[in-house]
């Protein structure tokens, strides 16, 4: 008997970055330019005229992400020129040069503007980790990346992508919930925008330790990333949007307030809650189920002793007007007779170690395993366990603890995910598995109701995540700096093609303040997403659980919301076509301000592009906000600023600063007390005097289903032309009939007494305007009063509302 004995080397070499070398051979055919060495290839893809692909991979196949890109190339017209030692591809808007003795890339605007540069260093690799070197424009700042932390400027700061359950996490810790590892670079030469498509951790370093360079990196893959370039901000999110894709037209109740604690239970509970809102006339569309509504916390369960009979339960709260929310965690408790627990197990459905054993790991159950969402056949099981809910009446689903969460917080990278067919290991597969969870809540809640438009919530996703689900900025502090910081989280969100985002007003954790609360519920009125939420063994946290100063202020604000409601569903449906947030930084339109990047004004934004709010913190009476420039009116009082300057303005608690952009045209209805509620019939429009011609898009459907996909809707561009003292509408689109019968027009800085429609004059009428009611003087000391705004003297004109176009002259 004999055995061999194999040597091991005993030398080992230091592991150094090792580059990209030089291109010994290409290939160009449009739209590719290929081209390799004996260390590398490379492929550079022209999307469109704005949008390279560039792919680096030291392995003879590209690897690419199956989940975030939607779109395909589409025929660009390119030339190619040789000079030396690199190449140049020309499109309509870029010029990409490629050296090719150090595979440097260097991108220019059509004009020969230099965007964005390679470092010397260009692409190389540690290991496994590949990294892309940036030089650094003069005076460049960097925004977006999805759900980070810090500054609206990301200068000197790194950030890693890698979904994390964090806990009240601080206002600069990072990662949080979520990864979008795209920004934009913004200079004196314009903008650009870089979307690097690979799901493992990733790094971005703008300038942290380091002076050199910018840089982007992957633990391990491809370096796959995409640039991006548009002649203005809100084109490179557009851009950025049709590869990743848009968000739905969410149902219109989903735009209203909505309650949620961690727990109301049990349902004697609920229905006090739902009662509350209706008795206090708080308007409010939705309330959550949390993980109490479930037994021992097994998703698709009912407790029932907490709840016997919820469906009963929720068709009251539905006669109430209330639509039902549920909590879906991934963990399916290990469990024998736990049916989704066998069926799994059945069906092989569940994330595994590499010798075929279920992973398994502690959550809100116990033991748990995790349904492997990368695979279809998974995919579909939960859209068919999904049933259980469906028949019960709930409307909306909330995709929680899906980064995914188990208590150590230390997933073993070994365990394996299906990832479409192409098995791969938690490195890749993590970031995107609370995408898969959406996407599997989406697909199942159309499976389950094809009559009806899902609404799913996601506390974690990966870009693209906008296509799925609304996203919640997950578990905040109750502070100012929270508040505060959860407007720049929602604001870098739409910057990153998640239009549809919130925070939890009044903060998770910990208890807010009576003012912190009211300050936050006015804020709040002004997110895409509108939700109270509070956790347990904590105070009661419904707006009126604040006192009685409190819960006015919050009533005029989340009224305000809903007389709103048009225009807010205007915009969403513009959005769910052009990929552009509603909750904008003022840094998308305003990129070559500086001020709009200082600390002291870098939480301003435009909310549905009229309105400029300035949020400050609830125990500040008296503010500095920055106006860009325009003309801009104080909402309350119609002041008039002039733009370019900063102005001190009064903010007592019962108004937060909001302005409203000279020109601006918005659309507002009576008060209701939830959107299934009917108004008065008439519709509001308040136009402002501008120095520049604008457009306000209405659009109105039935708030639910797809009717809408087939022409069952009704729009009009409204537009103020200033030069010629008109305000011109276009001829209604659609088959929908509008739901308002009436049009009340309200001409806000004009000086104007008669207009003339179709030849006929009409004289104005005048009224004094309040956009909120005056606040009960609780205390009788007159140093408590509280100050009312109302717009002295306001005309208006009130004419029927028909399709057809016409036109209102006059106007000075």
């Amino acid at each position: 008997m004999s055995s061999t004995l194999h040597s091991i080397s005993t030398s080992r070499k230091s592991v150094r970055s090792q580059s990209f070398g030089s291109v010994l051979d290409w290939n160009f055919e449009n739209p590719l330019l290929e081209g390799r060495n004996d260390r590398a290839q490379f492929r550079l893809t022209f999307f469109q005229p704005g949008i390279v692909r560039i792919q680096i991979s030291r392995f003879e196949e590209f690897q690419s992400n199956p989940y975030s890109v939607i779109s395909q190339p589409v025929e660009t017209e390119l030339s190619l020129i040789e000079h030396g030692n690199h190449l140049e591809i020309h499109s309509s808007l870029l010029q990409v040069k490629v050296r090719l003795d150090s595979f440097q890339l260097s991108f220019f605007t059509s004009e020969g503007r230099l965007l964005n540069s390679d470092d010397p260093l260009s692409v190389s690799w540690i290991g496994s980790e590949v990294t892309n070197y940036k030089q650094v424009q003069k005076g460049e700042k960097f925004i977006g990346l999805g759900e980070k932390t810090g500054n609206l400027d990301r200068s000197g700061k790194a950030y890693t992508h890698w979904n994390t359950d964090y806990f009240a996490y601080g206002v600069g810790d990072d990662p949080l919930y979520m990864s979008i590892p795209f920004y934009m670079g913004v200079h004196e030469n314009g903008a650009y925008g870089i979307f690097l498509d690979n799901t493992h951790k990733t790094v971005f370093n703008f300038g942290a330790s380091t002076n050199r360079f910018t840089y982007f990196s992957a633990e391990d893959g491809d370096l796959d990333y995409y640039f991006i370039y548009q002649p203005d901000i809100k084109g490179i999110i557009q851009s950025y949007t049709e590869l990743t894709g848009r968000m739905q037209m969410p149902p219109k109740w989903a735009l209203g307030f909505q309650q949620c604690r961690y727990s109301y239970y049990p349902d004697s509970e609920v229905y006090a809650v739902a009662q509350g809102f209706r008795d206090k006339k708080m308007p409010a569309d939705v309330i959550y189920l949390d993980i109490h509504h479930m037994e021992a916390y097994k998703v698709f369960t009912f407790d029932g002793e907490k709840f016997k009979d919820p469906k009963a339960m929720i068709s009251t709260l539905k006669a109430k007007g209330f639509k039902v929310v549920v909590i879906m965690d991934p963990g399916i408790k290990t469990e024998k007779g736990y049916l989704p627990y066998e069926e799994g197990q059945k069906k092989d459905l569940f994330v595994k170690y590499p010798d075929g054993k279920t992973y398994e790991a502690q959550v809100w159950p116990g033991w748990c395993a995790f349904p492997d969402f990368t695979l279809e056949k998974t995919r579909k099981w939960w859209a068919e366990k999904m049933a259980f809910y469906t028949e019960a009446g709930v409307d909306g689903f909330w995709t929680d603890m899906n980064e995914p969460a188990s208590w150590g917080q230390f997933t073993p990278n070994l365990i394996e995910f299906g990832f479409e067919g192409r098995t791969t290991s938690h490195r890749e597969a993590r970031n995107v598995y609370g995408m898969q969870m959406a996407r599997s809540a989406q697909e199942g809640s159309f499976f389950q109701n094809p009559k009806k438009r899902p609404f799913v919530l996601t506390r974690s996703g990966f870009a693209g995540i906008q296509r799925y689900a609304a996203a919640w900025t997950g578990d905040n502090v109750a502070s100012e700096e929270h508040m505060m910081a959860g407007i720049r989280l929602v604001n870098s969100l739409g910057m990153s093609g998640v239009s549809f985002a919130g925070y939890d007003v009044g903060g998770f954790a910990g208890e807010s303040t009576q003012s912190l609360f009211a300050r936050w519920m006015s804020i709040g009125a002004f997110a895409p997403f509108y939700r109270a939420h509070s956790m347990i063994n904590s105070n009661d946290a419904e707006p009126w659980a604040f006192g009685e100063e409190t819960e006015e202020i919050s009533r005029n604000y989340m009224r305000l919301r809903y007389r709103l409601l048009p225009t807010i569903y205007s915009k969403f449906y513009l959005s769910s076509k052009t990929g552009l947030p509603l909750s904008e930084s003022l840094a998308v339109q305003f990129a070559q301000d500086e001020k709009v990047f200082q600390s002291a004004f870098q939480n301003q934004y435009l909310f549905c592009d009229s309105f400029l709010v300035a949020p400050v913190e609830s125990y500040k009476e008296i503010t500095k906000v920055h106006l860009p420039k325009g003309d801009w009116y104080y909402l309350f009082s119609d002041q008039k600023h002039q733009g370019r300057q900063t102005i001190y303005q009064d903010c007592p608690l019962n108004y937060l600063p909001v302005y409203v952009r000279g020109g601006s045209i918005f659309a507002m209805q009576s008060q209701i007390e939830h959107t299934e509620e009917s108004h008065d019939g008439t519709l509001e429009l308040h136009v402002y005097q501008g120095n520049e011609e604008t457009t306000y898009v209405h659009y109105e459907d039935e708030g639910e289903g797809y009717a809408y996909q087939e022409g069952t809707y009704f729009s009009r561009e409204i537009s103020l032309d200033p030069g010629k003292g008109k305000l011109i509408f276009s001829s209604a689109e659609g088959a929908y009939k509008s739901d308002f019968e009436r049009i009340r027009i309200y001409f806000h800085g004009f000086k104007v007494s008669q207009v003339e429609i179709a030849g006929q004059r009409h004289s104005l009428q005048i009224t004094d305007y309040a956009f909120l009611s005056r606040l009960t003087e609780f205390d009788p000391l007159p140093e408590h009063n509280h100050p009312y705004f109302e717009i002295d003297q306001l005309p208006f004109l009130e004419i029927d509302h028909f399709s057809e176009a016409f036109e209102i002259t006059g106007l000075s």
